[in-house]
């Protein structure tokens, strides 16, 4: 069981959401009269892995153990909603979905998810009253720094992990730890700081030095030690975990690479090696595959829908200015690699060479009718076939040309990670007025922050917000030329 896991969320995950999925199909079969049939019972079994996977993936036992209760019925029904699709696909490519009743499995796609939230709400606020009335894990942490403050404000954050901090351990002198945090702590541990961590969090008493840790567990029962040294500290380390298993409490480390400001930090696992991801694209696994589909999907409908508009615009720019239709253009793509974006063509120069001159308002080199497409982004039509090539994507961080990309790398620190996604053709950065002509470093460095912010806190959600304002924000013009 990991801190996160509690007792409750290990009974959701193995016991109780499987049984109500198992039990709403034999009570849907019992309304409806119908057998219970070994086809039924492999449904079960599918669904049950199914489930497992899906919920995970999509943070639905994260967000209950947050309180998030609207973002956990969220994602509750947009989980068995790809659930029930996964398993009408299944059904009709094996040719089993012959052998169940339609009106069965319709009620069960509708029951199953209400049930579900109904217990999930029920446990909540069960849960809700163990903390209240104090029903906590006691919990220790050996090690005052920045990063056992954060943590300590992570489960002030979020009391529904039901724990209760009682204090730290740190062999270091009151003194010494405040002058550990420079000039932001002028007070001794036993008081707030002014520092913005210390101001959202107590630092809690100072319970005493590393050689009163096994006593005071033993003495007042204590469920959780959390070390948070670091790995020069490995001598006492190791004399700390010669003694607590004399204990029965559970310790768990705290590793300082969390005080970097790391992208889709996760623990993975090569075969039976752990490893840390510091930095890594969030569109892996499951999460990859849904990006995937619905850029496919979109971009499909919008390049049938908007056909004759993209005709009719490639004629008027053949007829209003020499030159091709088509302007070509490298850009870095995933990963770094090399990729040619197309647009309509909106000027009366081509570049792609070392030095490229960005758009400017009433800029000089507009076609007849370049502005025009420019203001209304028709011109980023012809990218939508990127995207079904599977080169781009509809929203990501937009690709700059690649004379831009080698002069930014080395002005603007994590330049290069907004390439840890396919490039997109809105973005975060261009719905919060970054989009347009970057004549000052600042304006990069503020697109590029917005970059990375989309890559850290991605989601489908995410994603459908960015389109509907990159609509508005056509209608309305703004910034674009």
């Amino acid at each position: 069981m990991t801190v996160n896991d509690l007792p409750i969320v290990a009974f959701f995950k193995h016991l109780l959401d499987p049984f109500i999925i198992w039990s709403m199909l034999i009570l849907t079969t019992w309304f409806y009269r119908e057998d219970f049939t070994s086809y039924y019972l492999i449904l079960v079994i599918i669904t049950f892995f199914i489930s497992s996977y899906i919920f995970e993936r999509i943070l639905v036992y994260r967000n209950w153990r947050k309180g998030r209760l609207l973002a956990y019925m969220r994602d509750t029904v947009m989980g068995w909603l790809i659930i029930v699709a996964i398993l009408i696909f299944l059904g009709y490519a094996t040719k089993f979905h012959n052998q169940f009743s339609g009106e069965v499995l319709l009620t069960w796609f509708i029951a199953t998810p209400l049930m579900l939230i109904a217990s999930h709400l029920t446990v909540h606020s069960i849960v809700a009253s163990l903390y209240h009335k104090g029903k906590l894990r006691s919990a220790i942490i050996i090690g005052i720094n920045e990063n056992s403050l954060h943590f300590i404000k992570h489960i002030a954050d979020h009391p529904f992990f039901l724990i209760n901090f009682q204090g730290f351990f740190d062999e270091r002198s009151s003194t010494r730890i405040a002058g550990s945090f420079g000039s932001h702590a002028t007070n001794s541990p036993d008081e707030p700081e002014t520092d913005p961590v210390s101001r959202s969090i107590n630092f809690g008493s100072r319970l005493g030095g590393l050689e009163g840790v096994v006593s005071y567990v033993q003495k007042h029962s204590i469920d959780m030690v959390f070390i948070s040294l670091p790995m020069s500290s490995q001598p006492r380390i190791q004399k700390l975990m010669d003694e607590l298993p004399d204990t029965t409490t559970s310790i768990y480390f705290l590793p300082d690479i969390y005080i970097f400001d790391l992208m889709q930090a996760r623990f993975e696992y090569i075969g039976d090696i752990p490893v840390v991801a510091m930095n890594e694209s969030p569109f892996t696994g499951i999460d990859g595959v849904v990006k995937s589909i619905s850029d496919f999907v979109l971009a499909l409908v919008i390049i049938i829908l908007l056909s004759p508009v993209m005709a009719c615009i490639a004629l008027a720019v053949k007829f209003t200015s020499p030159g091709p239709i088509i302007f070509k253009q490298r850009r870095y793509g995933l990963n770094g690699e090399e990729i040619t974006v197309y647009k309509f063509r909106s000027m009366t120069v081509i570049e792609d060479g070392a030095n490229i001159q960005q758009a400017k308002e009433n800029d000089q080199r507009f076609t007849r009718i370049g502005g025009f497409l420019r203001r209304t982004s028709l011109d980023e039509l012809p990218q939508f076939f990127k995207v079904l090539q599977g080169r781009m994507s509809i929203v990501g961080p937009r690709p700059h040309a690649v004379a831009h990309n080698e002069l930014y790398r080395k002005l603007i620190k994590g330049y290069m990670l907004r390439h840890k996604a396919k490039p997109g053709i809105t973005g975060w950065a261009q719905v919060n007025g970054w989009r347009g002509e970057t004549e000052v470093l600042e304006k990069m460095q503020a697109r590029i922050e917005h970059d990375l912010y989309y890559l850290k806190h991605w989601s489908i959600w995410l994603d459908l917000w960015i389109i509907l304002k990159t609509v508005l924000i056509v209608l309305r013009k703004d910034n674009a030329y």
